[in-house]
């Protein structure tokens, strides 16, 4: 799973983001992957899918992983079925 690529999408003042933020970085660069943050209030069509599920992991292909109270052990179990 080196160099994949994931979006954190967040949005500011949200905690749920900031609590998030740490585990999706650990989680994500123990498996090689790298992570775009991206507010989703700098786009309508990211605002209209993703307003009241934030903080989300979108994986390659932008599959959801996570999405909302994102706890590190459930986060470790979908990064770890990308790759079967």
């Amino acid at each position: 799973m080196n160099n994949s690529a994931f979006r954190f999408l967040i949005r500011a003042g949200c905690h749920l983001c900031d609590e998030a933020r740490p585990v999706v970085k650990k989680a994500v660069t123990s498996v090689g992957g790298t992570i775009r943050e991206v507010d989703i209030d700098t786009d309508d069509a990211l605002t209209r899918d993703y307003g009241l599920r934030v903080p989300v992991l979108l994986g390659p292909g932008d599959i959801v992983l996570a999405e909302g109270k994102i706890e590190a052990r459930s986060l470790r179990k979908a990064l770890r079925s990308l790759e079967n």
